[in-house]
């Protein structure tokens, strides 16, 4: 499965909505874990988890700070952290745990979260629980140096990264102030994973876009559909293997209707909805899991990244313009054999020879020459080729 999930979801009566549009992870879970009131937590995490099945979803269980354990055993918080553990990992509906959120976080200060803690956290989850994997979402703006020592603490890593805002990029805090920044996090995150997944959360809405009394200034801002297309497609051609998008319960920018209903249902079906329906499609999906096709797709132009995979008897190329100008982009190294492909989820009407009259819709094709095929690209467009090889 390639997780494609919201965090956080919609109230219940939304959850078949997001379901039927390809959703299949909704994190839920707390950061206020207690003792005196664990029964009842855990009861409520338990009703999440039996609405997301009743709906097909499986759910990302935050843990707080649970998975932050001191060296002593037998602490209070390693005694609630084995209770949730045990308390819910036999639901079926449970699909991983979320650890400590942005360990670290530069800007948490001299108060950001050892490795080590989390490292006796992750031991003692693997005691309880062996089958649910445990995932550490890092800040954007962390180092390699800082972010390798993590490695032994979790089964999944990734980052969150919010690039749409005024100014550009102030989340991730980088030179880069255009939102190709997702595939550089992203490389980064893989860099310093050890070999483990990598999720990335991307931006429906964060805090940086929200004016508050602490932060008057902030302006309303969220990403385009081609935006939205843009980052998600960046992100697993530079290596994701699950895409999280956050922000859609932060409705204190949404339309009225969309705040009373408790999430922002204008962005869903105007931006969100469109991308997530393309990513769980049948003609796409396969593409998401396979691995690396043998064959070396390449190509000279600067500023263009892909992605080749191999599913079936089908040659996947996902190939996206990060930056420049607009002009033919030439792709070189396909298998000997193919001399056409389509562009999915880019149409085109073409005659059908009599006796047949009507239009039959196709996706676009692509004439391919000696292993090599060209395409126009834009900064920020998107092509997944589709190709099927001989034999």
């Amino acid at each position: 499965m390639f997780p494609i999930g919201l965090s956080n979801g919609p109230p219940p009566n939304g959850l078949a909505r997001v379901a039927a549009a390809g959703v299949n992870v909704i994190r839920i879970g707390r950061d206020d874990w207690s003792a005196g009131g664990l029964a009842s937590q855990i009861a409520t995490e338990k009703a999440n988890l039996d609405s997301l099945h009743a709906h097909g979803l499986r759910g990302w269980l935050w843990l707080g700070e649970l998975t932050n354990l001191p060296p002593e055993p037998g602490s209070d918080r390693e005694r609630v952290l084995a209770r949730v553990a045990d308390g819910l990992q036999g639901h079926p509906a449970l699909a991983a745990y979320k650890g400590e959120d942005e360990p670290r976080n530069p800007f948490r200060g001299k108060n950001w979260i050892r490795p080590d803690g989390l490292v006796r956290g992750y031991n003692r989850l693997k005691q309880i629980d062996a089958d649910h994997p445990l995932v550490i979402i890092q800040a954007p703006i962390g180092t390699p140096a800082q972010l390798r020592p993590y490695i032994p603490a979790f089964d999944v890593t990734g980052a969150d990264v919010y690039p749409v805002s005024y100014p550009p990029a102030t989340h991730t805090q980088t030179a880069n102030r255009d939102i190709s920044v997702v595939g550089d996090v992203t490389k980064r995150m893989v860099s310093v994973a050890g070999g483990k997944p990598v999720w990335m959360t991307l931006q429906i809405v964060w805090s940086g876009v929200i004016p508050s009394r602490q932060a008057p200034g902030h302006v309303p801002r969220y990403p385009s559909l081609p935006a939205q297309r843009f980052m998600a497609y960046q992100a697993i051609v530079n290596g994701a293997s699950g895409l999280i998008f956050f922000g859609g319960h932060l409705t204190e920018i949404a339309p009225p209707e969309d705040a009373a209903a408790g999430w922002n249902w204008t962005f869903w079906e105007r931006v969100l909805a469109p991308v997530v329906e393309e990513l769980s499609s049948p003609t796409i999906a396969p593409a998401l899991t396979a691995p690396k096709a043998r064959a070396s797709i390449r190509t000279a132009t600067a500023g263009v990244e892909l992605a080749a995979r191999r599913a079936g008897r089908f040659l996947y190329v996902i190939a996206l313009r990060r930056s420049g100008g607009v002009s033919r982009v030439r792709f070189t190294g396909l298998p000997a054999g193919v001399s056409a492909g389509e562009v999915l989820f880019e149409y085109e009407q073409l005659p059908l020879p009599p006796p047949i009259t009507a239009g039959h819709q196709v996706f676009r094709r692509i004439t391919v020459s000696g292993g090599a095929f060209s395409d126009w690209f834009a900064a920020h467009d998107v092509h997944v080729y589709r190709f099927a090889v001989p034999g």
